[in-house]
């Protein structure tokens, strides 16, 4: 069906991609075999089997900051792996993943087990733009002895992906995947065949109420900014014509200075 003859909400189930943090929920929850296949291509290790997936997981921090992850797998060795979808730059701040692996630390270690309990805990962002900006496509974080260069080994570790990233690598596919809305034109089967039932059956287009409603009070924000804006370029345009300053026209038409000053030198041109 072409999109032109598609209604509003089958356009944003059509257009929505795996690098929507509520959608990629959906896919991955409780689904081991797409979770284990993430894992193993960001980890590159092929040996890492799944045991357990949890989605929206809430942990509650009594005396102070809870959290809520997007992902949270536990392998059959008891390692645990947060996953985090992040489209926002300032939302995958490096304080950010530190913070949620010690969350995990301090959640799943009962009162009176020793600290050599404590399993190996990945804490992985994909995120939308290089927000390390060394231009890598994957960056593994452990901490370090600095004398020697040698691993601290202390169990933690932080992984951030780069979804701009998308080579012909198994990893640069696996993000050519989750930038792609269109099952039939995915690398793997297991992401395919995930997003095709939320896509393309009547089973899964029913769960994903939730996002479009989501998505139409975004777009009808949008058309209201659209249009406020639209009244305010006219307005300063107007005082503009009429004598007024810049610093006067920017207060009274609430556009920035440089919008202010863009106008002006089209009218004076």
């Amino acid at each position: 069906m072409e999109k032109t003859n598609l209604s509003e909400p089958q356009k944003i189930i059509a257009d929505i991609t795996l690098m929507n943090n509520c959608f990629m929920n959906k896919v991955f929850a409780s689904d081991v075999k797409s979770t284990q296949l993430l894992l193993r291509i960001i980890l590159n290790n092929d040996k890492i089997k799944v045991k357990t997936v949890n989605t929206q997981q809430f942990i509650q921090n009594l005396y102070g900051h809870s959290a809520q992850l997007d992902i949270l797998a536990t392998d059959e060795n008891g390692r645990r792996f947060n996953v985090e979808i992040q489209r926002d730059d300032e939302g995958a701040p490096v304080k950010r993943a530190r913070y949620y692996s010690s969350v995990l630390d301090v959640h799943f270690l009962d009162a009176g087990e020793k600290y050599d309990k404590l399993n190996d805990v990945y804490v992985i962002f994909i995120t939308e733009h290089d927000v390390l900006h060394r231009n890598h496509p994957i960056y593994n974080v452990e901490r370090m002895i600095k004398e020697d260069g040698t691993a601290f080994a202390d169990g933690s570790k932080i992984v951030y992906v780069n979804a701009s990233c998308r080579g012909d690598t198994p990893l640069g596919r696996l993000m050519q995947d989750f930038n792609c809305a269109n099952p039939d034109k995915m690398h793997y089967k297991e992401l395919a065949d995930r997003v095709s039932f939320f896509k393309k059956t009547k089973e899964g287009e029913k769960t994903m109420t939730d996002i479009i409603e989501l998505y139409a009070a975004k777009r009808a924000k949008e058309a209201v900014q659209k249009t406020a804006q639209a009244r305010n370029i006219e307005l300063a345009k107007d005082l503009l014509s009429e004598g007024e300053t810049i610093e006067r026209t920017v207060r009274l038409s609430k556009l920035s200075e440089a919008e202010v000053r863009e106008l002006a030198s089209k009218l004076t041109a």
